[in-house]
């Protein structure tokens, strides 16, 4: 299977301390040609008491560090520099320097996503639905994903797996009612019903992170049914299990029924499927 190409990554499209840009590739537009970011995404209002105090500085020092836009039909989109293009607004700047690239879509959203995430702008849910939208519109999986923005696979997977809590509960990441953390912790329990629950509890008493995983441990505990005695396999099934679950990277379950039986192989998610697939039906 053929990966697609990462997008050319931060470094290739906004300046840093150790990316110099000449001078005459600095140029100024008005402030009102330039659009924002239409793949930004972060959903939530800026503080607005530190744009003032960003307007403030830009109105007594000027705009020091240029936007970066790029062009698109003869219309300016921001990559970078949405808090210093709004802030130039409220300053009364008439113009402001910008640094013009060239970005597809792609980069536009991975870049958007990178600012944010180094600024900690995003809550865990926008950090999530953009992720998502890398994936489903742009055919990237969660391992490009992470090593698109600087994260490990694990951390895009968890983030990615708060999109299957109910609505309410994403809500109130995204209101600041519980954070990230706190919804992750509510994973385990089996039903909507359940985290709702468990997430009222969580404002109510005022919650901590590990204060909510003891709290789905202990839900969890009063939910299980006494397991049924399970048959012991033979040390050599056993470990044949084990190395099952070591190569494909997930729980397998190996039952013995007469001279056959049965080899179940669990997964999580799509990603998890294709991987299993990898490793099994792989030419590699």
């Amino acid at each position: 299977m053929t990966k697609r190409a990462l997008g050319r990554g931060i470094g290739s499209l906004i300046p840093t301390a150790q990316t110099e840009v000449a001078t005459d590739s600095i140029r100024t537009l008005p402030v009102t040609s330039i659009q924002p970011n239409p793949h930004q995404p972060r959903t939530t209002v800026m503080d607005e008491e530190k744009l003032a105090e960003l307007a403030a500085s830009i109105e007594k020092h000027g705009l020091i560090q240029p936007l970066i836009v790029t062009e698109q039909k003869g219309q300016f989109y921001l990559i970078a520099g949405e808090r210093r293009w709004r802030a130039s607004q409220i300053a009364g700047l008439e113009e402001v320097p910008v640094v013009i690239k060239e970005a597809t879509p792609q980069d536009m959203l991975e870049l958007a996503i990178i600012e944010n995430v180094q600024r900690a702008d995003l809550n865990a849910l926008e950090e999530a639905y953009a992720y998502q939208q890398l994936i489903e519109e742009f055919g990237m999986t969660q391992e490009e994903v992470a090593e698109s923005v600087g994260k490990a696979r694990s951390t895009v997977a968890n983030l990615l797996r708060l999109l299957t809590l109910p609505q309410n509960i994403q809500q109130a990441v995204i209101d600041g009612e519980i954070s990230g953390a706190h919804a992750r912790a509510l994973l385990p329990l089996p039903t909507p019903e359940m985290q709702t629950n468990a997430m009222k509890r969580i404002t109510e008493l005022n919650l901590s992170v590990r204060q909510t995983e003891q709290l789905v441990k202990n839900l969890l505990a009063t939910e299980k049914p006494k397991a049924k005695p399970r048959k012991t396999l033979p040390p050599e099934l056993l470990d044949l299990q084990r190395q099952f679950e070591e190569s494909l990277g997930t729980r397998v379950n190996i039952t013995k029924k007469g001279r056959g039986g049965q080899v179940v192989i669990n997964y999580d998610s799509d990603e998890d499927l294709q991987a299993i697939y990898d490793v099994i039906v792989s030419d590699d």
